[in-house]
């Protein structure tokens, strides 16, 4: 794991806070006014909590804002003997959640945040009040590309044929850029030496990526698909219908199609505002944050 102290050359400068309520030791941030709405940000594959590095300090002046890193990423424990899955990473959410009460929340999810947004708010819409999408589908609305496979899941159909995947994945450490940039990442103007550090960092043995090698996995074979449709079956799906949200989407995606997630949220919330922006990838809170912040922050006010 990361060292709990550890900023990154002052580009992650915020307090470090852990809990074992879900298993392991989960690191999360928590800024902002202990009295105002909640925002619950939701990082996805291969990054943790530092992709929203510079959204948390803005948005934390008007709202408390909670970013876990799930198990496996960031500065939080990598248990070898546990499930890497959707259900797995919804249930230690819901832990998560659960022990900090967190209520009428505004989760911001991107990537395969928004999965466990979606499962999460059916099986319990009483704790969510808004959703703010980027890049990433909840998964209950029937979408579907017209294009097929992305270039993402294209390449890890490739290399899991190939026998390849695992050692891939498994050298995150050194090819952490080279995998982001095939999901989608377009502002190399971000990237150094401490932006390489960074994502790295969390992944030093090959030990340590089995979370980022389970989550590709988890769609290519298909292993997400029975608990979607329990959720589907046992949860709140009028409840889920009702909640305002919007969708940000990004034209330079290769992770997550842009007509998939478009096609997904529509199935779901047909009335609601989708934003398209151009020459913007997968990994959106690093090419137009200032934006975003305020795409969020005018969304909550619209949505009281």
């Amino acid at each position: 794991m990361i060292p709990a102290t550890e900023t990154f050359k002052g580009t992650w400068p915020f307090k470090p806070h852990f809990t074992d309520a879900a298993g392991f030791r989960q690191h999360y941030v928590d800024e902002g006014r202990r009295d105002g709405e909640v925002v619950l940000c939701l990082h996805g594959e291969p990054t943790w909590g530092y992709l929203y590095r510079k959204m948390i300090g803005p948005l934390s002046e008007n709202f408390r804002v909670v970013v876990p890193d799930h198990m496996g990423f960031g500065k939080s424990e990598t248990p070898q003997d546990r499930d890497y899955t959707l259900q797995t990473h919804v249930e230690n959410l819901e832990r998560f959640v659960n022990e900090l009460d967190l209520r009428d929340i505004t989760i911001v999810c991107q990537d395969w945040g928004g999965p466990m947004a979606g499962a999460f708010t059916l099986r319990n819409p009483e704790r969510v009040k808004r959703l703010f999408m980027m890049n990433t589908v909840l998964g209950y609305g029937g979408g579907q590309s017209t294009a097929g496979k992305t270039p993402w899941f294209q390449w890890i159909e490739k290399h899991e044929e190939a026998g390849t995947l695992n050692g891939i994945l498994g050298e995150l450490g050194s090819t952490i850029l080279s995998v982001m940039k095939i999901i989608g990442f377009q502002n190399s103007a971000a990237v150094d030496d401490t932006w390489i550090e960074a994502y790295s960092a969390p992944f030093p043995d090959r030990e340590s990526c089995i979370g980022a090698i389970n989550f590709p996995l988890d769609v290519h074979y298909g292993r997400f698909l029975p608990f979607v449709f329990e959720t589907m079956q046992s949860g709140d799906m009028e409840a889920l219908k009702t909640k305002p949200a919007t969708l940000v989407s990004g034209d330079k995606d290769y992770g997550i199609a842009p007509d998939h997630a478009i096609s997904d949220f529509q199935g779901l919330f047909p009335e609601a505002e989708i934003i398209e922006v151009s020459n913007v990838g997968h990994f959106c809170q690093e090419d137009i944050p200032d934006e975003l912040v305020a795409l969020i922050t005018d969304f909550i006010a619209a949505n009281p």
